[in-house]
């Protein structure tokens, strides 16, 4: 299946599960290290805008700036997956260079891209489910592919640096497909534990 089907599928699972969300919820610690819901929520939705710019050739660095959610910030955040799943969906994206200024300087060929975006949202979707207190699954293709792209994901010292978008690899025998994945991420499958 296309990476684009992909990432939409991860994408709006994410999105099933911030629906569930009251707002008391916004407030909960989430796995991701200091962000509550709300900040987590607030990082995704800027990501899928920065993201779905980069699908246009639109490198800017402002649209990478955290955005405030406003009053309904689980709408804000549903809107900007409808957004980024339409945007990646556009005639002629796969052929689209994607500047991601927050990655380097020189645009990614677009399926490579699009690859960062699908890895990132099935750890996110575990983030809200596990913060709500929620079940995720992923199908095997979905799962195939978040693997596949965490596997040239950089080890070592790089992911310590202050805004690294991995932590350390957690150490983790067993568990589900998305068990290991999240734990070579830098999350702990067991958390809050």
């Amino acid at each position: 299946m296309h990476i684009i089907d992909l990432d939409a599928r991860a994408v709006r699972a994410s999105a099933e599960l911030v629906a569930k969300a009251a707002a008391a919820d916004l407030t909960r610690p989430t796995p991701c290290a200091g962000w509550t819901l709300y900040g987590l929520l607030a990082h995704m939705t800027t990501q899928h805008y920065g993201f779905a710019a980069a699908s246009r050739g639109d490198g800017d660095p402002q649209i990478w700036k955290l955005l405030s959610l406003g009053d309904d910030p689980v709408r804000a955040y549903l809107d900007s997956a409808d957004h980024v799943i339409a945007a990646f969906a556009a005639d002629g994206v796969q052929e689209r260079p994607f500047p991601l200024p927050e990655f380097r300087p020189e645009p990614f060929p677009a399926a490579q891209a699009i690859s960062f975006h699908l890895v990132d949202y099935v750890v996110h979707a575990w983030d809200v489910a596990r913060t709500l207190g929620a079940a995720l699954e992923f199908d095997d293709d979905v799962l195939d592919a978040a693997h596949a792209v965490a596997a040239v994901v950089p080890t070592g010292p790089v992911r310590l640096a202050p805004g690294a978008a991995f932590g350390p690899e957690v150490p983790w025998e067993g568990g589900s497909r998305l068990d290991q994945l999240v734990a070579y991420l830098g999350r702990s499958p067991a958390w809050p534990d």
